[in-house]
């Protein structure tokens, strides 16, 4: 998939060019949304350590697609699955992640987020 590879690469020029100028990024776990391409590559950029990937599988129809990956960040192994969806000319519109465990974000990224509830009836 040509967004891991990109990203893996540290293609930010070639992984900006996948997406909407509007994508949305989801974190249900740290409950964090970025809105819009510019912040959504600074925020790949920015994040820290020396982590690399594999993805394990890929799948796709039409609009949507999911992915499992192997990230180790740091020395540490990671799980995660990735769903994408896909606007009208082809581009990433929204990319939702899923790691293993809820955890609070780390520090130094309030300038690309928003947090948001659990739930939206929640006043969490």
């Amino acid at each position: 998939m040509a967004y891991w590879a990109a990203a893996e690469a540290r293609d930010w020029a070639g992984f900006a060019a996948l997406l909407a100028d509007d994508v949305v990024y989801e974190l249900p776990q740290s409950r964090e949304r970025i809105l819009g391409k510019e912040r959504y590559v600074q925020f790949n950029v920015e994040y820290p350590g020396d982590w690399h990937l594999t993805v394990h599988m890929a799948v796709g129809e039409e609009r949507h697609a999911a992915t499992w990956a192997r990230f180790v960040v740091g020395g540490e192994e990671q799980q995660a699955l990735t769903f994408f969806e896909l606007d009208d000319d082809g581009l990433i519109a929204k990319v939702t992640d899923f790691w293993p465990e809820p955890y609070e974000p780390p520090p130094g990224r309030e300038h690309l987020v928003e947090r948001y509830s659990a739930r939206p009836d929640s006043s969490a």
